[in-house]
């Protein structure tokens, strides 16, 4: 144990509190059995850390950080570490890169069943699957989907703008009130199309210079080990999972036609939607449907995004249409804080948002004509500062977390 202690202090004191990320205020502690799971890179890690630094003091051992990645636990198991960890008065046990760990489901339901007085917080990837038939972790665990970072974050880290984020119902309600307070201490426009390109994974900010090859890093290594350890994904066909994505990044916002997709990279229109139901797991790409409590399984999407505008530009081999961009960051403000998105359709505006709420997104000069005879409905404008009632600037949706 001490070996896991002194890895502890490493791990924390590099760690740094400038800034600690809103969502640390979502996850209700007080659980026994807490999930982050998100991709790579969003910041789970740092996340457990500075939450262990906020909450105890440097030389506490009741708590315990240590990631089942490491050489210890190929000669020690889960269940003996936490045995031993309690035996010492331990009393909160963070687990990182858990799904790193073969079998990593029944020892913590094990633990979770021993231990009654022992907090668990464990983290994984997006793929990670928590209703385990053998364990039904299900009934014990209570999950959170951790995103990147949205504009507001970016601003806080990018130019120590630090403004409180606000409701989509506030932001509806009183647009030109809330743009104006933004306004009051920074430009937003002068900021909101860096951070399209390269500003929503954390680690923008260890190393601007190589931030898209990391992204790619990032993407191939979902595609070709998580994808391929938690989905059985031949590793022969990562390659086409890759070409899938590459002509995603390339498509303009409008209807997808399945059957051409399918032909553009050779494989059948079932193993498509298959791959599709895949990537959006592993929170690559987002598939939109006009009517979600409708969908059947390998129903064809009414549109695709990629998850977020970093992976547009990253992935995309021309300058990204700003039709997709736009749409891209709108959606996934939006899903990150939970709203319901689904796709409008071609004579309404473009997302319905939790049923009664019509957004049109678009540039500075776009019309109401798709809005006509929408009482609740609301124009997303890219390129503007100022709001009316019903024209909202497009980066005022990146203040909702």
């Amino acid at each position: 144990m001490d070996k896991l202690f002194d890895r502890h202090n490493e791990y924390l004191s590099t760690i740094s509190m400038d800034f600690v990320r809103s969502f640390i205020n979502c996850v209700d502690w007080s659980i026994r059995l807490i999930a982050i799971k998100g991709p790579k890179g969003v910041g789970k890690s740092t996340l457990m850390q500075q939450y262990i630094k906020l909450n105890f003091a440097p030389d506490d051992r009741h708590v315990l950080y240590c990631s089942a990645d490491t050489n210890y636990f190929t000669t020690h198991t889960l269940v003996d570490t936490a045995d031993q960890f309690c035996k010492l008065g331990g009393r909160y046990l963070f687990i990182d890169e858990i799904h790193k760990y073969e079998n990593w489901s029944r020892e913590i339901k094990e633990i979770y069943d021993l231990h009654r007085d022992l907090h668990i917080v464990i983290s994984g990837s997006s793929l990670l699957q928590i209703n385990d038939g053998q364990s039904d972790l299900s009934r014990r665990l209570t999950e959170y989907e951790m995103p990147g970072l949205s504009f507001r974050e970016y601003l806080a880290m990018e130019a120590g703008v630090h403004i409180e984020p606000l409701t989509l119902k506030e932001l509806l309600a009183s647009p030109n009130k809330f743009c104006t307070e933004v306004k009051r201490q920074c430009h937003p426009l002068e900021h909101f199309p860096n951070y399209l390109k390269a500003g929503y994974y954390p680690f923008y900010f260890e190393n601007k210079r190589i931030y898209q090859s990391r992204i790619e890093t990032v993407v191939n290594y979902i595609i070709d080990t998580e994808l391929t350890q938690f989905r059985g994904l031949e590793v022969g066909n990562s390659r086409k999972i890759k070409a899938l994505l590459q002509v995603l990044s390339q498509i303009v916002p409008y209807e997808i036609d399945i059957a051409k997709l399918s032909r553009s990279i050779g494989i059948q229109r079932p193993t498509t939607l298959k791959y599709l139901k895949h990537l959006e797991e592993a929170a690559l790409i987002r598939q939109l449907f006009t009517e979600l409590d409708k969908i059947t399984d390998l129903q064809k999407p009414d549109k695709i995004l990629l998850d977020n505008s970093n992976l547009l530009y990253t992935l995309s081999e021309a300058q990204p249409e700003i039709g997709t961009v736009r749409e891209t960051f709108f959606c996934n403000q939006l899903h990150s804080t939970k709203h319901r998105v689904e796709y409008g359709g071609l004579k309404t505006g473009d997302f319905r948002i939790d049923s009664d709420t019509i957004i049109e997104v678009g540039g500075k000069d776009k019309s109401y004509k798709q809005l006509q005879g929408e009482k609740n409905a609301y124009i997303a404008a890219d390129g503007i500062d100022s709001a009316t009632a019903r024209r909202i600037p497009l980066w005022a949706f990146g203040f909702l977390y």
